[in-house]
């Protein structure tokens, strides 16, 4: 038994190709699978409904073939014992007399529960019939058992026979099927036999739910199919709107939520997070270009104005020191645009875990041999925290903050760096003495690129710059989300 199981998986795996259904599912639309579950359900109630009723017809047959065999034993019992039942010494007269016994007995009261005339009008079974051959005189009772065509049902016992009565044999208008005992007694040939009952009470029942619950079932699949579908359809083509508008520059609108489609909760998500992400790029985009521009405009003005007095004066000192100074403005310009260009490297975008009291101590040892030709002081009161970042971008806007607030320190003036836990996340600022912003916007925001960089730097951490009054100076804060 066990040596036949491999071949049975084997035939089972060539009849299944599960890669072969999996690839058919795949290209089937959420109607068509659910309209293909609707007919599969209702197919599998007309397969569970012939089944059962193929079982109660078994059933109905095998209390017809009880019935019958419980009237032959009735009648057995009830013959007289000193009958003569020898054929050679049978006369006619004693054939009709027990003919006439065993029909008086079938047909005596309480014998049947349904009569022939019921069966005939209705289509119910329970009826008994009958058919008595002697060797001499006439057969008595339904000659039609005897030559209506018969099936043995060796399941019910070996002298038990189905027989199919076509209509006028029994019934004028109606076939019916009889379970028949055909067993002799003596030298009678007796056959007694009831009607089957095509279905019963049960069985009824059970044809009239099966057949509504399958009609039910059909019925709200195909409808739920239809709703999912105009549903996935009216969802796709939200979402192919929403991509159509931000294609053309409109981040205003977004993919519906889960309860227009639930299928599409994951895909609506994820549409959503890139089009806020692509939003917050190109905001970061245009503002970091609107700060370029304005802080590219002042040097390359003040460069062009010191070239154009280079031209016209003879002075040799002069000339010098417009020279010296339009080199510095052409150097704070290719800084600027080096920043910009780091902004815009693959390397902008490896995070990791960045120190920024680290980065703090490393502004103080850099600039501190140029703060002291002018007596400024620079002092970092950091407490270790931590961002994740890039380390390059964020080393160099803390270093354009230190080196702005240097740059517009008084002699002899105090630089503050501070870096700590704050309430929504790491805070790093630097403070100076300078004449704040009062006095100082004009100059801060014109001087090559430091604030555009560290601003747009911090957009690229998704951390923010605010530039406040110190009274006396001027405090930058970039303050980080946890």
């Amino acid at each position: 038994m066990a040596s036949s199981q491999p071949g049975i998986w084997a035939a089972f795996g060539r009849a299944v190709d599960l890669s072969a259904t999996t690839a058919w599912l795949a290209r089937r639309t959420s109607f068509q699978l659910a309209s293909t579950l609707a007919i599969l359900a209702a197919v599998a109630l007309t397969g569970s409904l012939l089944i059962t009723g193929r079982a109660a017809q078994l059933d109905q047959r095998q209390q017809a073939a009880l019935a019958a065999l419980a009237d032959f034993g009735a009648i057995a019992t009830k013959l007289p014992p000193d009958t003569a039942m020898d054929a050679s010494v049978m006369t006619e007269a004693d054939a009709a007399y027990l003919s006439a016994l065993l029909t008086a007995f079938q047909d005596g009261p309480g014998r049947e529960s349904t009569t022939l005339e019921e069966t005939c009008r209705t289509g119910r079974g329970g009826a008994g019939v009958r058919l008595i051959r002697a060797p001499v005189g006439k057969p008595a009772g339904l000659v039609a058992l005897q030559t209506a065509r018969a099936r043995r049902l060796t399941s019910l016992g070996e002298d038990v026979y189905l027989v199919q009565l076509a209509v006028g044999q029994l019934c004028p208008s109606r076939a019916v099927e009889v379970v028949v005992v055909r067993r002799p007694i003596g030298a009678l040939d007796v056959m007694v036999g009831r009607v089957v009952d095509p279905a019963g009470v049960a069985w009824r029942w059970a044809v009239l739910a099966v057949a509504v619950i399958g009609v039910l079932i059909l019925v709200s699949g195909l409808t739920a199919a239809t709703f999912a579908r105009r549903r996935l359809t009216s969802a796709v083509a939200e979402v192919t709107q929403v991509l159509d508008r931000a294609a053309v520059g409109d981040f205003s609108r977004r993919a519906p939520d889960v309860s227009v489609a639930p299928e599409l909760t994951e895909l609506s998500g994820q549409v959503n997070r890139t089009l806020d992400r692509l939003d917050e790029l190109l905001t970061w985009l245009r503002d970091s270009a609107d700060q370029l521009a304005h802080d590219f405009r002042t040097p390359l003005a003040r460069a062009t104005a010191r070239l154009d007095r280079l031209a016209d004066t003879d002075d040799p000192a002069e000339r010098l020191r417009l020279t010296q100074e339009a080199r510095q403005d052409l150097a704070d310009i290719t800084r600027a645009m080096n920043e910009a260009m780091a902004l815009r490297d693959g390397e902008a975008w490896s995070f990791e875990s960045v120190r920024l009291d680290i980065l703090a101590e490393a502004a103080v040892e850099l600039y501190q041999p140029i703060a002291d030709e002018r007596g400024i002081v620079i002092r970092a009161e950091a407490e270790p925290v931590a961002v994740l970042g890039v380390r390059s971008l964020l080393q160099r806007a803390v270093a354009n903050l230190v080196d702005n607030a240097v740059k517009f320190s008084p002699d002899g003036g105090l630089v503050l760096i501070r870096a700590h836990p704050g309430e929504d996340g790491p805070v790093l600022s630097v403070a100076d003495q300078g004449p704040g912003m009062g006095k100082a916007a004009g100059p801060r925001e014109s001087h090559g690129m430091g604030l555009a960089f560290v601003r747009a730097s911090l957009r690229r951490h998704g951390a923010g710059m605010t530039i406040d009054d110190a009274a006396p100076g001027t405090i930058v804060t970039a303050r980080f989300t946890r």
